[in-house]
């Protein structure tokens, strides 16, 4: 008996839509997935553009009506792969029509949204992800084993960072991550959101925090003609006129977590010299682990050893052995797997957990628990005051 079929559609064509359709690919040809992917409908407002790159990344055919695509019975996921302003709507659509469903980070703009998605998830019973691909990295995967398995002991101390610099020139023009009303905020929901999925993965939940905020540049440059999606493609034919940033530039946060650990967590995009460097460190009594997504396959581990100080200290692993998570799929040791692997890793076990009719991790719960804190973060940005976490229950 041969494989059940996935239909898939892709709603999204630019950035992330290029990873996901490379991801597609990739699951199918070289991971062996519980399903047949059938890439069928790549979906995006510019109807000349999308049929372009339906033809160049393979998909069956394209489409500019995302409604008709994720209610149509030939379909039976919806990838969601644009601002987080469309993300309720498409994903309670296809929800109705029984769709499973995939959605890029963070799962909403707001907890009104974040609610009636996760409501429409319990009551169409399909399987749901949020894309935090970055659970997937073989090294983070090692690290919640380690700290789920006791090594570490009781936690202490978490530290997050995720830094960029791409926003420092005030020429980059104005797109749409710096206007709220289509991508929620800035640093925070671009960034932090990452820092904070990671923390509820490999230690547990928010209980409390104390934050503060920052706009460095009040106003952009209107763009012309994009020449690319993503960060911040100056494009063409600019306007001269420019308009309002209404986005957070960089957020701080002190935060206390379930069990008593504390967290000091910070995101932005003007830390000159860095280009991607989401770091975490998580120390507990009985050892430690360190994360540089800039240098990915590697994860530093520190296990006490007491009365043998000097051996103690930081080792590093390289996370590129088959008998680490997800590395069988990939290269003989030492051979390194990069970002867009991730998101295979992501498209492999939302599949797997369809095909097996079991939830998915992280799931639209899972989102919502996030989109809790970055509730939290701003009310304690605007009321400058320690906010409790607010925690949902269904």
């Amino acid at each position: 008996m041969g494989k059940q079929r996935l239909r898939v559609a892709l709603i999204g064509y630019r950035f992330m839509g290029k990873l996901h359709s490379h991801a597609y690919h990739t699951v199918q040809q070289l991971m062996n997935p519980a399903m047949d992917i059938e890439m069928a409908v790549l979906c995006g407002r510019d109807q000349d553009q999308v049929a372009k790159q339906a033809q160049v990344w393979g998909w069956r055919e394209s489409s500019n009506n995302w409604a008709e695509v994720v209610s149509r019975p030939d379909i039976d996921a919806v990838d969601i792969a644009v601002p987080g302003e469309a993300h309720a709507a498409i994903a309670e659509l296809a929800l109705r029509h029984g769709k499973h469903v995939l959605c890029e980070k963070p799962l909403a703009n707001t907890m009104q949204d974040s609610i009636a998605m996760v409501l429409a998830q319990k009551k169409a019973g399909a399987v749901t992800m949020v894309g935090f691909n970055y659970r997937r990295a073989p090294a983070v995967q090692l690290a919640h084993q380690l700290i789920a398995s006791g090594q570490l002991g009781k936690i202490f101390h978490v530290r997050g960072q995720y830094l960029q610099d791409w926003a420092i020139d005030p020429a980059v023009p104005l797109t749409w991550r710096f206007q709220q009303e289509i991508a929620g905020s800035g640093s925070l929901g671009d960034l932090l959101t990452h820092v904070i999925d990671l923390t509820h993965f490999l230690v547990g939940d928010f209980e409390r925090v104390s934050s503060m905020q920052q706009r460095f540049i009040e106003s952009r440059p209107l763009p012309g003609k994009l020449t690319g999606e993503g960060l911040g493609h100056a494009g063409e034919g600019g306007t001269g006129e420019t308009g309002p940033v209404t986005v957070d530039d960089v957020t701080a946060v002190l935060a206390e977590l379930s069990g008593g650990a504390v967290g000091v967590f910070e995101a932005t995009r003007f830390a000159t010299g860095y280009k991607n460097g989401l770091r975490l460190e998580i120390h507990g009594d009985q050892g430690a682990v360190r994360f540089d997504l800039e240098r990915m396959n590697e994860l530093e581990y520190y296990a006490v050893e007491r009365g043998k100080v000097p051996r103690e200290g930081f080792r590093r692993i390289l996370a590129t052995h088959p008998e680490h998570p997800y590395m069988k799929y990939w290269w003989p040791e030492g051979h390194i797997v990069g970002y867009e692997v991730t998101f295979a890793h992501q498209i492999y076990d939302w599949v797997d957990a369809i095909a097996n009719h079991r939830p998915a991790s992280p799931d639209f719960a899972d989102g919502l628990r996030c989109q809790e804190v970055v509730d939290a973060i701003v009310a304690s940005t605007v009321e400058s005051r320690i906010t409790q976490i607010v925690h949902q229950n269904f």
